[in-house]
C-alpha cells in the first residue's frame, strides 16, 4: 500500500485539480472545470491511507452507490489512471443527461437523538457524511443516513420529537 504522502504527491501532480483541506485532517481534490455539479475527484484522502476517487461516470468502474472507488490498495499507476478517467468523465457532458439517481428521503441535516436515561446525541450531515456527536466529541461517522439511524437505534436512542 502506498503511503499517505505518496498518494498526496500523486493527487497534487494533477494541475487540473485544486486541493481543499476539509474536516478531521482529510483532503479533497476538486476539478473546478467540471461540467457537472460533482467537483470532487479525490474525496477524503486521509493520513491512514484511505481515500476515494470519483468514477461514477466512468463506464464499468467498481464504484459504491455514490460513485466512488476506494484508493486504499491501489498502485500509483492505478490511482493516476482512475484520476485521469474521472477528470475526462467530468469534462464531457452527455447530450442526454442520465436520469437522476433514486432520491434519498429528505431529512433535516441535524437531528437530536435521546435515550431512556436522557442522554442526547446529535446526528449531523457534513462533508457528505453523517456524524454522531456527544457534546463536542465525535462518536461515529457513517456514509448513509440509514447506517447512522440503525447505529443509534441499536444503542437505544430514538429521534427526539
Amino acid at each position: 500500500m502506498l503511503t499517505f504522502e505518496q498518494k498526496l504527491d500523486i493527487c497534487s501532480s494533477f494541475s487540473e485539480l485544486v486541493r481543499k483541506d476539509v474536516s478531521l485532517g482529510r483532503i479533497n481534490f476538486q476539478f473546478e472545470d467540471s461540467l457537472y455539479d460533482k467537483k470532487n475527484v479525490v474525496f477524503h484522502l486521509h493520513r491512514n491511507g484511505n481515500g476515494y476517487i470519483y468514477a461514477g461516470l466512468v463506464e464499468g468502474a467498481p464504484v459504491d452507490d455514490k460513485g466512488f472507488l476506494n484508493m486504499r490498495d491501489l498502485s500509483e499507476d492505478e490511482i493516476r489512471s482512475w484520476i485521469e478517467k474521472s477528470i475526462a468523465s467530468l469534462s464531457i457532458r452527455e447530450e442526454e443527461p442520465e436520469p437522476p439517481a433514486k432520491r434519498k428521503r429528505k431529512r433535516a441535516k441535524e437531528q437530536t437523538w435521546t435515550n431512556a436515561e436522557g442522554q442526547k446525541l446529535l446526528l449531523k450531515f457534513e462533508d457528505e457524511l453523517w456524524y454522531v456527536y456527544s457534546g463536542l466529541s465525535l462518536e461515529s461517522a457513517f456514509e448513509t443516513l440509514e447506517e447512522a439511524e440503525a447505529y443509534l437505534a441499536e444503542e437505544g436512542f430514538s429521534l427526539a420529537g
